[in-house]
């Protein structure tokens, strides 16, 4: 018979002999994460997910797009950031110390700041991932998919809270 015992999720040993052999693994710190909405849909799923939790380092933004000075359609030089509480971020900014972004659309409406906040990330290492809901979502996918590493079609309601759990964001 084994001196381990089993309680809860856990093994511990039963003598302190036994306890040498325990391996302690420290919990992984929380993952600093950013959540953008690219769309006023995606933005409704966000809120709601921002809402339901006490996120660690999640920090949850609605994309705004930027064109420049010449008013060419298509090529944004900035994507701006506005907090669920109203606050205006710089994507540059935000991305200081993130270990991921999550872009969530529900519709091409934000191909333009994806490829912006992707390219951002790209440069950085930061790991990219793209939740489409909707019903669009053929539209949807060819706007995020050069951007998003990881991409999620379709995306439940639940799937962004899960993730975020997962993540320990």
């Amino acid at each position: 018979m084994s001196g381990w015992t089993a309680q809860g999720n856990t093994a511990q040993a039963a003598s302190a002999a036994e306890l040498r052999y325990r391996m302690s693994y420290p919990l992984v710190p929380s993952r600093g994460v950013r959540v953008v909405a690219l769309d006023s849909g995606a933005e409704m799923v966000v809120r709601k997910v921002a809402a339901s939790s006490t996120w660690n380092m999640a920090r949850f933004y609605s994309a705004e797009t930027i064109l420049n000075s010449h008013g060419i359609h298509g090529a944004p030089v900035e994507v701006v950031l506005h907090g669920l509480d109203g606050a205006v971020e710089s994507l540059n900014d935000e991305l200081v110390d993130v270990d991921s972004t999550i872009m969530v659309a529900t519709s091409d409406f934000g191909s333009e700041a994806a490829a912006t906040i992707g390219a951002a990330c790209s440069v950085r290492g930061i790991m990219t991932a793209g939740l489409v809901h909707g019903e669009d979502t053929e539209h949807t996918v060819s706007a995020l998919r050069p951007y998003a590493q990881v991409l999620l079609v379709p995306a439940d309601d639940g799937d962004l809270e899960a993730i975020l759990t997962a993540m320990r964001a």
